[in-house]
């Protein structure tokens, strides 16, 4: 017999997880509830909507995948560590990382997830840039930099999504970033 109850980290994260891997088509309430092992009644104890659920996981998306990563990269001391820092993490192949993919085809549909993925993708720009000034860049060319990293983060992911990422993708992504970014 299925609990009653999941904790609400629970259906969270398996959104995420199933957002990840199909996009808004993934998140079907009987299906969740079947792998939480519990009545779909549980979801609905947590969360009035699906809306309101997709919006509650992209919140976490938000939390995990850009807060986390840029408080972590915040105690580095100088900007090259920060820097380095950052392509350590933000190059590494995560299970969850076509989350963004998923988002952005929704945002199509959806004015506001539109606005919000700009605005996650310009707070994401703005920190590399913020970063470059620090190495010494001047704003123009931090700024144009910064774009051309997100851009090529993005293009990286696309290409290795479905290989297994080699051990020493720092090296290699250092090499081809220092096409376009001395530092």
């Amino acid at each position: 017999m299925p609990k009653i109850i999941a904790k609400k980290h629970d259906w969270i994260f398996l959104g995420y997880k199933l957002f990840s891997e199909q996009g808004v088509s993934g998140i079907v309430v009987e299906k969740m509830a079947l792998k939480l092992k519990v009545n779909k009644s549980s979801f609905y104890w947590h969360f009035k909507t699906k809306k309101d659920f997709i919006n509650e996981i992209i919140s976490f998306w938000i939390t995990t995948d850009t807060n986390k990563i840029i408080s972590s990269i915040e105690s580095e001391e100088s900007g090259k560590e920060k820097f380095e820092k950052l392509i350590e993490i933000v190059f590494k192949k995560e299970p969850y990382l076509d989350f963004i993919f998923f988002l952005k085809r929704y945002g199509l549909k959806d004015k506001k997830i539109q606005l919000l993925v700009d605005e996650i993708d310009n707070q994401r720009i703005d920190y590399v840039k913020n970063i470059l000034i620090e190495i010494g860049f001047s704003i123009n060319d931090a700024s144009v930099k910064a774009i051309l990293f997100y851009k090529y983060l993005i293009g990286y992911h696309e290409m290795i999504r479905y290989k297994k990422q080699c051990n020493d993708y720092v090296y290699k992504v250092k090499i081809e970033l220092n096409q376009f970014i001395k530092f």
